[in-house]
């Protein structure tokens, strides 16, 4: 057992970082964008002419899912994916590429749903003042900026990993 932890460990542990890094922000993005279009159908119904502010509103949660696959691909890169073949490596480095999926695997999907929250409570802003709609964005914006926060901290652990 110990021959396979150490053969096969490390990559394990890597490519575990790497699948929850996309797939805890696309869960995360799909909850949100879920929210937000489910509250601008209840506003399209009555008021269809408030599509592109409704959709661009849902759109928004979606960025964590994008900010999850770039980690995918950034642990993929470390580990030697695209330049000739999968490295071996240690549990030790295999653990450290993980961990360093993490903050974006965890602030990626708390963010994408939150700002969904968020995005969806601001389709009431679009029905009742349509000329301020945008200031919604701005408040998406702000949960924006820690999804951002983690896919610094995640590309920084990852360019120092190994």
């Amino acid at each position: 057992m110990s021959a396979f932890l150490e053969q096969f460990g490390g990559i394990g542990l890597a490519f575990l970082g790497a699948a929850l890094a996309v797939g805890l922000c696309c869960v995360g993005s799909a909850r949100g964008t879920g929210m937000t279009g489910e509250a601008a159908a209840g506003l399209l119904s009555t008021a269809p002419e408030h599509f592109s502010k409704c959709l661009i509103l849902q759109v928004i949660p979606g960025t964590q899912g994008l900010y999850g696959l770039v980690i995918w691909f950034f642990a993929l890169n470390v580990m030697g994916a695209f330049s000739g073949g999968i490295q071996p490596l240690t549990v030790t480095q295999g653990l450290t590429i993980a961990v360093s999926c993490l903050p974006m695997a965890i602030g990626g999907y708390r963010s994408a749903i939150y700002q969904g929250r968020v995005a969806a409570a601001s389709i009431t802003i679009a029905a009742k003042q349509p000329n301020d709609w945008s200031k919604g964005i701005i408040l998406c914006v702000i949960v924006e900026f820690y999804a951002i926060l983690s896919l610094l901290a995640s590309i920084l652990l990852l360019m120092n990993a190994l």
